[in-house]
C-alpha cells in the first residue's frame, strides 16, 4: 500500500470502509462516485490501497442514476411494447388493426427505480466489502493534496492523499431561451422523472442521447419531432449506419429536421404545451421539449487557485495519457477530462490506468479512437475504430464491405431486418484488404454484436485471421463473420 502522503498524512490510519470513520488521510482520494470514481476506488481497493470516494448524492452517479441504466430500462420498455404491438405478425394476440397495447409508464418508472436501487445496493455493498470510505459531499482540490469536503448542510472538513483523483463528472447542456422548468422544457435527468409519456415532444439534438429519446418516445406511442443543427442525425458515426437509423425514423414517422436551430419557444395559453420554432420560420407544437445537446463537465468549485491542475476555457481538466494532471500526485478521469468520450466504460477504462500508473505497474493508455461505442436507439448502433470518411480523409486506401441484415437467418426469424454490418479494412499493396481500420453496425442487438468487431480494431487483425472463426448459425452475429470473410475475396453470401 502507499503509505506516504504530504507532511507525514499517512500515520495512523486504520482499515475498513466504515462511512462514520473520522480519518482524514488515505492513499487516494476520489472526487466523485460515479463510473470513472468508483471505478478507481474499487481496482483501487482491489490492488490494497486505502481509498475515501466523496459522492454528495449515491455512488453510481450519472450512469446508474439519471443516464445509462433508467434510460435504457425505458427503452427496453419501448421494446416490449414495440414488440407486443407487433405479436399479431406472429399470430399472437388480436388481429392487426385492434387498439395498440396501452402504456403504464408509472409501472414502468417503479420497474425503473427498482433495477437502479438494486443495482445501487450491490455497488455500495461491493465497496464496503473492500473497505472503500464513502465521505458524503463534494469536494475541492486544495494545494498539497488536500481536499475540502463540504457537506449538505454546508458544513466542511478537510482529507488528505498520497494521490487525489478528479472524478466529478458531468451534467446535461442547457440552451438559451429553453430553461429548464421539469414540466414542459426537460434535459435528461427530468425525462427520466417522467409518470406519463407526452403524446408529443420535440427533441432537440439528434446524436446518440436524442436519438435514444426520440425512438423511445416514439415506441411509446408519442408524436416525435427531432430539431438537429447539423446536417445529419449520428453525426459521429458512419454515414450508412447513420443512414440506417434515418431511414427507420422516417417509415415509423418520426419527423427530423437537420441543419436547423432552434430559436425559442412560446408557451401555449392554458398549459398546453410549447410551440418550439427553428429554421427558417419552422414551428411545432408539442407537449414537452427535450434538450439533449451533450454534457458539459462538473468542475465549477472542483480546484482551487495554487494547484498545477489545469482546467480548460471549456471548463475540463487537462490530463495526459497517463490520467495524470498538471499537479504531481492529482488524476483525473471519467467526464470530467479534456478531449475524451464521455462514455461510462471509458470511466472504467481510465481508472484502471490511473491505479496503474500511480502503483509504476506496466500500463497501456486508453486508445480513445478505438473505444466501442453503443447507441440504444431502434435500430440500434454500434461502432469502433475509423469511419470510412474519416480513414479516406486521412489519407488511407481502404477496402469496404457491406452485409445486410436482411441475408441473416436469425434476423428474418425475429422479424428486425433493418441494418448492416459495415468492415473498413486498409489495402494492401496487391489491393487485398489488410488491417481492419473500424467496424460499423446498424440493426438488431448490434450493441452486444460489438465484442468481436471491438477485437478485432484493437488487435490490428485482419480479415484472414478473423475470417478463421467459426460463426454459429443462425445468429445475428454471423453477419460480421460473413463480411470479414467476404474482405478475404471469397464470401459465402456476400459478394
Amino acid at each position: 500500500m502507499i503509505r506516504t502522503t504530504p507532511d507525514g498524512a499517512g500515520e495512523g490510519r486504520t482499515s475498513g470502509g466504515d462511512s462514520g470513520s473520522k480519518r482524514t488521510a488515505f492513499d487516494v482520494v476520489v472526487i466523485g462516485g460515479g463510473p470513472g470514481g468508483y471505478a478507481t476506488a474499487l481496482y483501487g481497493a482491489a490492488a490494497g490501497l486505502d481509498v475515501a470516494v466523496l459522492e454528495l448524492d449515491k455512488v453510481g452517479g450519472t450512469c446508474l442514476h439519471r443516464g445509462c441504466v433508467p434510460a435504457k430500462e425505458f427503452l427496453e420498455t419501448a421494446t416490449v411494447r414495440r414488440a407486443v404491438a407487433g405479436a399479431s405478425t406472429f399470430g399472437i394476440g388480436p388481429a392487426a388493426g385492434d387498439p395498440s397495447p396501452e402504456v403504464r409508464f408509472e409501472v414502468s418508472q417503479q420497474r425503473k427505480q427498482q433495477v437502479v436501487d438494486q443495482l445501487f445496493r450491490g455497488l455500495s455493498g461491493l465497496m464496503k466489502g473492500r473497505g472503500i470510505t464513502i465521505v458524503p459531499g463534494t469536494g475541492t482540490l486544495l494545494p498539497g493534496r488536500r481536499v475540502r469536503v463540504t457537506a449538505a448542510d454546508g458544513s466542511t472538513s478537510e482529507l488528505e492523499g498520497a494521490n487525489v483523483v478528479l472524478a466529478a463528472g458531468s451534467l446535461p447542456r442547457t440552451i438559451p431561451g429553453f430553461e429548464v422548468d421539469g414540466t414542459v422544457v426537460l434535459t435528461s435527468d427530468e425525462v427520466l422523472d417522467l409518470e406519463h409519456v407526452p403524446a408529443s415532444v420535440a427533441v432537440i439534438g439528434g446524436g446518440a442521447i436524442g436519438c435514444e429519446f426520440a425512438s423511445m418516445f416514439s415506441d411509446l406511442g408519442a408524436s416525435v419531432t427531432v430539431l438537429e443543427a447539423l446536417p445529419t442525425i449520428l453525426a459521429g458515426c458512419d454515414e450508412d449506419a447513420a443512414a440506417v437509423v434515418a431511414r427507420s425514423f422516417r417509415k415509423r414517422g418520426i419527423d427530423v429536421h437537420t441543419g436547423v436551430q432552434v430559436t425559442g419557444h412560446t408557451p401555449v395559453p392554458g398549459g398546453g404545451g410549447t410551440v418550439v420554432s427553428f429554421g427558417e420560420g419552422g414551428q411545432v407544437t408539442v407537449e414537452a421539449v427535450v434538450v439533449s445537446v451533450g454534457r458539459r463537465p462538473r468542475s465549477d468549485g472542483l480546484v482551487e487557485p495554487g494547484t498545477g491542475v489545469v482546467v480548460d476555457e471549456r471548463g475540463f481538466v487537462v490530463a495526459d495519457a497517463y490520467m495524470r494532471t498538471g499537479e504531481p500526485g492529482v488524476w483525473a478521469v471519467g467526464d470530467v477530462v479534456a478531449g475524451t468520450p464521455q462514455l461510462a466504460h471509458v470511466g472504467f477504462a481510465e481508472a484502471i490506468v490511473a491505479i496503474r500508473s500511480m502503483l509504476g505497474e506496466p500500463v497501456t493508455p486508453v486508445d480513445y479512437g478505438a473505444v466501442p461505442w453503443a447507441i440504444y436507439c431502434h435500430p440500434e448502433v454500434a461502432y469502433a475504430g475509423m469511419t470510412e470518411a474519416a480513414a479516406r480523409a486521412a489519407g488511407i486506401d481502404v477496402v469496404v464491405k457491406k452485409d445486410p441484415f436482411g441475408g441473416n437467418s436469425r434476423a428474418r426469424i425475429i422479424g428486425e431486418t433493418d441494418g448492416l454490418v459495415k468492415v473498413i479494412a486498409e489495402r494492401r499493396p496487391d489491393g487485398s484488404a489488410g488491417r481492419i481500420l473500424g467496424v460499423h453496425m446498424a440493426g438488431p442487438w448490434v450493441t452486444e454484436q460489438l465484442g468481436a468487431g471491438y477485437l478485432a480494431v484493437n488487435w490490428e487483425a485482419t480479415p484472414d485471421e478473423v475470417a478463421r472463426f467459426v460463426q454459429p448459425h443462425p445468429s445475428l452475429s454471423e453477419t460480421f463473420g460473413e463480411t470479414v470473410l467476404a474482405l478475404t475475396g471469397r464470401g459465402l453470401h456476400v459478394g
